[in-house]
């Protein structure tokens, strides 16, 4: 597909981007800055013993039990395919559409459960077609515009004047579709069951979650479908790349600008929105985050043996852990807050600190604080910049107050010894097959029985308390 990006602002929406744009100074001078800060906090850094150890402890537990992985990958991959299949002949929009696996469970870096799962549905616009992007913001959300009419299929998702890609029409048809598929298809498991949630205004995907057939069952997997526009050339705004030349090198540069750019459904937030911002796409690099992540090594034999690994996933997944347990103990404080600020955090840090030596498993615990430090500079400088994007600031919506809030609880973990490292023991919903065949065979006599002796020995104690009540008052007028 052929692109021509073009930029329409007036004076009074200039004024509003140089108000929201954060200041900007030279990259290198950024990076070098943060590489010496780093240097002399990792000098001065002495960690206690018990918090090296509960730092490495929490580690090993992070890890994923490999029956709730396997029951968790039939499941999703059965949807999945079914699903694709329904697609492909469904509509003429997603006749060569594909599956792109993306998000933290395919980065192999999910921690506790396998229970969100995302799947992004992208169909390719025909090399015909060709767009003129405007640019929204910083270069994260685009208006989508065809540069003339067309009878091919995307028509029907275009806008009254027949040239802009309406965004909401391709999400409100992707929840139609799912939900006309989810009426034929079956769960390998009899005793689950999918069900589409309700829509979120900002979200761009279909979220379905999976429940056993019980009526008042716990949500086992969450599933996030993403239809994404496939786009070849990127634009301007982010045709540079990510700046990965001195940790990953410029060949892995080159690769990265190669792969296609893909646009999202996703309404931009705020109050008083353009026509436009209603009808906005943001342009979206999971596939390119995992590509980071998966080969995230300075040279290319880290983590190829046990003798070159590292510990880059480790920190990650601790810093998911510790955000996580933030959220639970602070939630209206730090309801803006997500693990895609640690995600970013993460790979700014490796951009500057990318020597493999320093990620050594031994040093697991000093590199897992350096990149707790680094969350909590970006925290008190309020600018959090976006790894693709810099000139887009994560932490735009974001308060002065919950900064300010944010920073200081990060600092306190430190200093209390990451008490929050661990959120609350988690049992996992998931159930292997045969135990879930075993709950369905279990009959309605049975769970009465249980049921009737549960509350039997309920009423038995309460009876008991009663009955050494009225002794006790007796013996007191009796001896009295």
């Amino acid at each position: 597909m052929e692109l021509k990006e073009k930029q329409q602002r007036s004076p009074r929406q200039a004024q509003v981007d140089e108000r929201v744009k954060p200041v900007a100074r030279p990259k290198e001078k950024i990076q070098q800055q943060q590489s010496e800060e780093g240097a002399v906090a990792e000098e001065s850094v002495s960690i206690p013993t018990d918090l090296e150890s509960w730092i490495r402890n929490n580690a090993k537990d992070l890890k994923i039990r490999l029956t709730d992985r396997r029951w968790a990958a039939e499941v999703v991959n059965d949807f999945r395919e079914n699903l694709l299949k329904f697609l492909n002949n469904e509509h003429p929009l997603f006749k060569s559409a594909e599956c792109l696996n993306a998000g933290s469970y395919f980065e192999k870096v999910k921690i506790h459960m396998p229970d969100e799962f995302d799947m992004m549905v992208t169909f390719p616009g025909s090399p015909n077609l060709r767009l003129n992007l405007t640019k929204l913001d910083g270069g994260l959300f685009y208006r989508l515009d065809l540069t003339r009419p067309t009878r091919q299929p995307i028509k029907a998702f275009l806008l009254e004047n027949t040239l802009t890609l309406s965004s909401s029409k391709v999400l409100n048809e992707m929840h139609r579709l799912v939900r006309k598929f989810l009426k034929t298809y079956k769960v390998p498991d009899e005793c689950c069951r999918w069900e589409v949630n309700r829509k979120r205004v900002h979200s761009p995907a279909v979220t379905l979650s999976l429940f056993k057939t019980d009526k008042n069952s716990e949500e086992l997997i969450s599933v996030d479908v993403v239809p994404a526009l496939e786009v070849q050339s990127w634009p301007v705004a982010v045709r540079n790349g990510p700046h990965v030349t001195n940790w990953l090198g410029k060949k892995a540069l080159q690769d990265i600008r190669s792969l296609p750019c893909y646009f999202v459904p996703k309404r931009q937030k705020g109050r008083n929105l353009s026509e436009d911002a209603k009808e906005s796409w943001r342009i979206s690099f999971s596939h390119i985050e995992k590509k980071i992540i998966t080969s995230h090594g300075n040279k290319k034999t880290c983590c190829e043996s046990n003798a070159t690994k590292c510990c880059r996933k480790q920190c990650l997944m601790l810093l998911k852990s510790l955000i996580e347990g933030l959220k639970q103990r602070f939630p209206k404080e730090l309801d803006d807050l997500c693990s895609y600020h640690g995600k970013t955090t993460f790979l700014h840090t490796l951009s500057t600190r990318y020597d493999d030596a320093k990620w050594d498993p031994r040093d697991l615990p000093v590199c897992f604080l350096y990149l707790v430090r680094a969350l909590e500079d970006y925290a008190s400088r309020g600018n959090l910049p976006h790894f693709f994007v810099p000139e887009c600031n994560l932490f735009s919506s974001f308060s002065q107050k919950a900064l300010a809030f944010l920073a200081n609880a990060l600092k306190e973990q430190m200093r209390e010894g990451l008490p929050l490292l661990k959120p609350p023991a988690l049992v996992s919903p998931l159930i292997p097959r045969e135990d879930l065949d075993e709950t369905c065979n279990e009959t309605f006599e049975e769970r009465s029985f249980l049921l009737v002796h549960s509350v039997d020995a309920a009423l038995m104690n309460k009876l008991g308390v009663a009955f050494a009540v009225v002794v006790g008052f007796a013996f007191y007028i009796l001896f009295n």
